[in-house]
């Protein structure tokens, strides 16, 4: 698949926006991969690869409502496109492929 190779992170984002469904956006992603990675990412680090992925036709964005909670401020969601389905699916099945590949040799303890 030419053109929609992904990097780890950006991996991470994708499946976190799939994740959260309905409710991606910046912060929520961000905690989103904090807690099923433990890794410690900045808000920044999010927002510029969710900007790359939409560069890349993977992912869509939209507006919410303003909140007064948010001081009148609105949200921008973000949804998986079909090419960005696409894009996982291969990741997934290329890690699988290769995963299946390793000899049993290679597991066993020396």
């Amino acid at each position: 698949m030419k053109g929609t190779y992904l990097g780890e992170f950006e991996e991470l984002v994708l499946l976190a926006v799939a994740l959260l469904h309905d409710d991606a956006y910046g912060l929520g992603i961000l905690d989103e991969i904090e807690a099923k990675s433990g890794r410690t990412v900045t808000i920044s680090t999010i927002h510029s690869t969710l900007n790359r992925l939409e560069k890349k036709g993977l992912l869509t964005s939209y507006m919410g409502g303003a909140t007064t909670a948010r001081g009148g401020r609105s949200k921008r969601f973000f949804e998986i496109t079909a090419s960005g389905r696409k894009a996982l699916i291969h990741a997934h099945k290329l890690r699988n492929t290769m995963w299946d590949g390793i000899p049993q040799a290679v597991w066993q303890v020396s």
